[in-house]
């Protein structure tokens, strides 16, 4: 007789995904991408079918890339230096030449390349286009000192519009972050920040961070899959998250103060790790949201 066990299993993971899809249809989710899934090859194909996937259930995703490797490799090539200051790339204007040439053309179109080959219709922006996102200098400050970056920005203001015009219909947005000041001055935003904005801006209910590492650990290492953000900033008072995990979960927090109902710190190193996180109960990366509110009443957070 045929074992139909491995069949009903793949059944049950499609119900146990129907509340949320259910929940999530007609929702905008802002996916930051980067890390190793962007340079895997096997990672950047299942990012891509998730992406692609979302659209035709209902979702609108909006995808905003980094693009350090890249920018590394481009600026070896012409010998030029980087120096990074907080994680914060300092650009000249050379710099900014080379990260505007790769993030809003060659990285840009092969991610919007990557989702048509899955049957996607992606469509590739980067802030400059329709004023998406109006700039200032940015300057970071070390040990009291405020330090001048060149052409790093920080972002004054966003105009959602073209991109309720894109995912309102068939197509998915992705965003280089590049963005230009009232004088038409590019500059180079960190994409993490960029990715948190947007989600502010939009009023999306997801914002997801695809990073390196599996989730926000406790102080003994264990994943915390689901926290609020009023412990995330005890977390930090008492050391528990640290390094570079701070500006992510900050992003995290401050777009959950406008707005955004849930936000995700996932590993994208895992594949398929999206659709894992957004269609299980458990997810497999950190979910942060303001108040444990859950979709469905046997949703177990």
């Amino acid at each position: 007789m045929f074992d139909y066990s491995e069949i009903i299993k793949k059944a049950g993971i499609l119900v146990e995904a129907l509340p949320y899809i259910q929940a999530l249809a007609g929702k905008t989710v802002v996916i930051k991408y980067g890390g190793n899934a962007m340079i895997n090859g096997d990672l950047k194909n299942s990012v891509m079918e998730d992406i692609t996937l979302l659209k035709y259930i209902g979702l609108n995703p909006v995808v905003v890339h980094g693009g350090g490797p890249d920018i590394n490799t481009a600026l070896k090539n012409f010998n030029i230096e980087s120096e990074f200051i907080n994680g914060l790339r300092k650009t000249d204007k050379q710099t900014m030449e080379v990260a505007q040439m790769v993030l809003a053309g060659k990285t840009n179109k092969e991610i919007v390349s990557l989702i048509n080959q899955k049957g996607g219709k992606a469509i590739g922006i980067c802030g400059i286009d329709g004023m998406l996102l109006e700039c200032e200098k940015h300057y970071e400050t070390v040990n009291g000192e405020k330090i001048d970056l060149g052409y790093v920005g920080s972002i004054k203001k966003i105009n959602t519009r073209v991109l309720e015009i894109l995912t309102q219909d068939e197509y998915i947005p992705v965003v280089a972050p590049i963005g230009t000041d009232e004088n038409g001055q590019s500059y180079n935003i960190n994409a993490d920040t960029v990715a948190a904005e947007l989600a502010s801006a939009l009023k999306a209910e997801k914002l997801i961070l695809l990073t390196d590492v599996e989730g926000v650990k406790d102080s003994e290492g264990n994943i915390l899959y689901t926290i609020t953000s009023e412990r995330v900033e005890s977390f930090i008072d008492n050391g528990v998250i640290v390094g570079g995990m701070i500006p992510k979960v900050m992003g995290c927090v401050s777009a959950l103060e406008h707005g955004v109902n849930r936000t995700h710190i996932i590993d994208g190193r895992i594949p398929h790790c999206i659709l894992l996180e957004i269609f299980t109960n458990k997810g497999i990366g950190t979910m942060i949201t303001k108040q444990i509110k859950p979709y469905y009443d046997n949703e177990k957070l």
